[in-house]
């Protein structure tokens, strides 16, 4: 009988690394894989829930601590546990080695956190060598001490996005500092023009309620809604390889962000989409108005050539291969 392969993450929301997850649990299943996703703890209705179901994947959350943990990897003995940020590197790495489970971590973050969390961050990293590990983006495993395998997120392609070019600037993502929220709002003041739209919620929501934005709330998945949206930008403070750039950009939506991360080996200047040098909003803004300015037919080429960026590059079979052999014990 197949084993699982188990996807571990501490989660209550949907972003990036929630993102990823579906990906790869969507992906492993096209292999002939049996992924399940396990959260290290129950906060209620999870907004992955749908996404997986519609997917066939399995999502279990755990009771709370770490001994939850090993009793159901001890029970459960999965072919591979795979864990996805700190928290979850550091217990499952743990509970997989007390249980003889073979264990892979990815690294997300591309931001440095604050306060007690940089300890944890710290310590996750600092014990990444005790088994494979892979980096987003050549920036987070350039902070691996110990190396790592360098797999960009990806995604399925959708179908073919309809005609247009929407005359709508997009923000989707966490609405904290270090993705830049209040960033944006500067943008939409120093490049009037075009319609400013953001997608997301956190701690800053109500500073952007009186900024003139149209603010959406969160959403399990983009969607449909990318056919309303003309070009997405990043204002991120620090980044690893965005999943919404990938997203946008299957969608045929250009992508205008700071070059952070993994973004330059994404963004091809004037084809693709626009690069700033970090921090750089009066740049940024310069590249929105930029687009904004080109005939309608040049905006639905630069979005083709998008497209194609992520069908050449990103695509999900190929990230999933590769993961693959990780799990086989090629690293």
């Amino acid at each position: 009988m197949t084993r699982e392969t188990w996807l571990l993450l501490d989660s209550r929301g949907f972003g990036g690394i929630e993102s990823h997850v579906a990906e790869l649990a969507a992906g492993l299943r096209e292999a002939g894989r049996m992924p399940r996703v396990l959260l290290l703890q129950d906060h209620g209705p999870h907004p992955l829930a749908a996404r997986l179901a519609a997917e066939g994947v399995a999502l279990e959350a755990l009771p709370r601590g770490f001994r939850a943990l090993w009793r159901r990897l001890h029970a459960g003995r999965p072919a591979v546990l795979h864990t996805h940020g700190y928290k979850a590197n550091l217990l499952g790495r743990l509970a997989a080695r007390l249980t003889g489970t073979r264990c892979v971590a990815t690294y997300h973050a591309g931001e440095r956190p604050p306060g007690l969390l940089a300890l944890y961050d710290a310590a996750d990293r600092w014990t990444s060598g005790l088994n494979p590990r892979i980096a987003v983006s050549r920036p987070i495993l350039a902070r691996l001490p110990w190396g790592g395998e360098l797999i960009p997120n990806f995604l399925a392609l959708p179908p073919e996005p309809p005609d247009g070019a929407p005359m709508t600037v997009a923000f989707v993502g966490r609405l904290s500092p270090e993705k830049g929220p209040d960033l944006f709002a500067e943008l939409s003041r120093l490049s009037p023009g075009p319609r400013y739209e953001v997608f997301g919620d956190g701690p800053m929501r109500d500073s952007l309620t009186v900024s003139g934005l149209v603010l959406h709330g969160a959403r399990p998945g983009m969607g449909g809604a990318w056919a309303g949206i003309g070009l997405l930008a990043i204002t991120s403070r620090a980044e690893g390889l965005p999943l919404a750039a990938l997203e946008a950009m299957a969608h045929g939506v250009p992508v205008a962000a700071f070059a952070l991360g993994g973004l330059p080996e994404l963004i091809e200047e004037g084809r693709n989409g626009f690069l700033a040098s970090p921090g750089d909003l009066p740049a940024l803004a310069r590249a929105v108005a930029s687009w904004a300015a080109m005939a309608e037919g040049a905006r639905r080429a630069m979005g083709a050539a998008a497209r194609a960026t992520i069908a050449a590059r990103y695509s999900r079979e190929a990230g999933v291969g590769r993961i693959l052999k990780l799990y086989a014990g090629r690293d």
